[in-house]
């Protein structure tokens, strides 16, 4: 179908893999229950491969092609995205080896020969006429090819790569740039404009280049460590075991090493090189799958996810967890026991008085899947693409350590909803969690939102300077699902404990915690949220603030009671009943006696 690595079904290791879909008990695994990938529930839906009928995919704007007879009888361009699929023809010249559109759909690139690629524009009011470039190289054969913007294109040789700009309006391609290079094989990652080559005899020295806004960069090379010194000078790294994709907002080489270099360990893992912009190549992650036979990977959420064909099951891998650290590689296992994506049925298309059939399962780990980066599973067979998602919900009775569980969910994009679900569990009969659990995740939330909050504040302060001009790269930060308030947590969890009558008890609870924990901003936030800040000890609060030796923290707490104070009773000043003389005292030697809030009439 294209020339990405291929799914589970393509690649297995010697010696094979256990057999079967089931457990040890006969049952498929599926039946464990808990599957916490699934696919989308809208695919793209497409004329399955055939012999008229031939396939292809484009990585960059995650389209298929559906080409029949070379064209004459039809194309037809679907994308996840968009909804309207493309549809044209175009005149049959000869078996299309690749077929991609331009970033934005205006120009159409077609190889069809080892020496050159035909273009076609769809420009508005602009002739449907082809035109062809032959690459320069002298008897170069052309790999495939890749655009990296709206107009500009990259073709990989055998012997090299040749970076253009395509002028539509005059019909013509400009040569920008050339490297001469022996390549074996290559792969493309559109999130990060990188082309990865396989360079030398045994394949396993990689040369990336780097493309931006007309620029070709060329990268540090590094090599992958083979699992063992091959026997033969023959090409010993496929391009099957490799992928490449942006984890954690940084580019990775993925390798799936079948065999572990060392002797004592048993079963394949994926090993991960760091591709920096700037600087050498590191081998910084592995990722232990702890069994051999045929794998495939996808990248989802941030998350690696191994398939295994021979089990029908699948793991993921989170490499902002902790893992065993040697000094320079951290090695991880399995966050999760391993699972089957969830279930699928294909709908039966027809006339109405067909379609009232019940949908047929669709078969999952098909040996005619084939994976693309990061999250595209297509099955040529039965004409459907969907990208791969990860449930969270079934990860809560998975992963049982609640501080593992919490450090794994902030990291995903659509946490917010389950966090608050645990927080709800943890605070409720009969699973309610220990004090020490409770101050676990608390700490864990109110990081991310103290985080968000210094951020937003730096931003601030930036902007406010005026010197947000000088830095054009200066962002306000984004507040993701992670950035947890009190608004949340009393609309989704607390009032919950309102309608069973049992707030004061799980409130006082919290409050203390939070205090404990020098989490003095938090408690307050928390106890603003669900509408008790009038009725709160000053001192209870003024005494943790100072405990925490943070001025600031002791300022922000101080002047927040002298404002109830005025608003309650018309005047800033403390009342000899809350017992808050020496916190005054302290307040006036750090900051002044001009620094007490004066009195406001209306």
């Amino acid at each position: 179908m294209s020339r990405e690595p291929p799914p589970p079904g393509e690649e297995e290791a010697a010696g094979g893999g256990g057999g079967g879909g089931e457990g040890a008990d006969g049952r498929p695994r599926a039946a464990e229950g808990g599957c916490y990938l699934a696919l989308c529930a809208r695919p793209v839906h497409f004329e399955k491969a055939n012999p008229v009928n031939c396939v292809f995919f484009d990585e960059a704007n995650k389209q298929v092609f559906a080409v029949r007879s070379g064209g004459a009888t039809g194309v037809v361009v679907k994308g996840l995205e968009d909804r309207n699929p493309i549809s044209f023809r175009m005149e049959d010249k000869g078996e299309v080896k690749c077929i991609k559109f331009s970033l934005g759909n205006k120009i159409l690139a077609v190889q069809r020969t080892l020496k050159s690629v035909d273009f076609l524009n769809f420009i508005p009011d602009s002739p449907q006429l082809e035109y062809t470039q032959e690459c320069k190289t002298k008897n170069a054969n052309i790999l495939g090819f890749c655009w990296t913007s709206s107009t500009e294109i990259v073709f990989i040789t055998d012997q090299g790569i040749e970076f253009y700009q395509v002028l539509p309006e005059k019909r013509s391609l400009k040569l920008l740039k050339n490297q001469s290079i022996n390549v074996n094989w290559y792969m493309y990652c559109p999130e990060s404009s990188v082309i990865l080559l396989s360079t030398t005899v045994l394949g396993n020295v990689l040369q990336p280049f780097y493309f931006k806004s007309g620029t070709m960069s060329k990268l540090s090379k590094f090599e992958i460590e083979l699992p063992a010194a091959p026997k033969s000078s023959k090409l010993s790294l496929s391009e099957r075991d490799i992928a490449m994709a942006t984890i954690y907002g940084q580019l990775y080489v993925l390798y799936l090493r079948h065999h572990s270099r060392t002797s004592n360990s048993t079963g394949a893992e994926v090993v991960l090189y760091h591709l920096p912009r700037e600087g050498s190549s590191k081998k910084t992650h592995i990722l232990k799958l702890n069994r051999t036979g045929k794998f495939a990977l996808n990248v989802v959420d941030n998350l690696v996810v191994v398939h295994h064909q021979d089990t029908e099951t699948s793991v993921i891998f989170d490499i902002k967890l902790k893992g065993e650290f040697d000094g320079s590689t951290t090695v991880h296992q399995f966050v999760l026991p391993p699972r089957s994506i969830q279930p699928y049925q294909i709908p039966v298309a027809g006339p109405a008085s067909v379609t009232s059939q019940s949908p047929v399962p669709c078969k999952l780990y098909s040996s005619s899947w084939i994976v693309f980066q990061p999250d595209i599973i297509i099955s040529a067979s039965e004409g459907y693409l969907w990208s791969l998602q990860v449930k969270l919900e079934p990860v809560v009775n998975l992963l049982l350590d609640k501080g593992k569980l919490m450090d794994f969910l902030l990291q995903r994009k659509e946490c917010k909803m389950v966090i608050l679900s645990v927080c709800s569990q943890m605070l409720s009969e009969p699973e309610r969690g220990s004090l020490s659990v409770i101050a676990t995740v608390f700490d864990k939330l109110n990081h991310e939102y103290k985080k968000y909050l210094e951020a937003e504040q730096s931003y601030t302060m930036v902007v406010e300077a005026g010197l947000s001009r000088s830095n054009p790269l200066l962002k306000r930060p984004v507040r993701t699902q992670a950035v947890i308030d009190q608004s949340d947590m009393y609309t989704h969890v607390l009032s919950v404990f309102t309608e069973k009558k049992r707030l004061s008890t799980a409130n006082d609870e919290i409050v203390e915690v939070l205090l404990s924990k020098h989490q003095v901003l938090a408690a307050l936030r928390f106890i603003r949220g669900i509408g008790g800040h009038d009725s709160i000890s000053a001192r209870k609060f003024l005494d943790a603030a100072k405990q925490a030796e943070d001025d600031m923290l002791f300022y922000t707490i101080f002047r927040f009671f002298e404002q109830r104070n005025q608003r309650l009773r018309g005047n800033p000043s403390f009342t000899p009943g809350e017992h808050c003389e020496e916190h005054v005292t302290f307040f006036k030697q750090v900051f002044g006696e001009q620094a007490l809030m004066k009195p406001t009439t209306l």
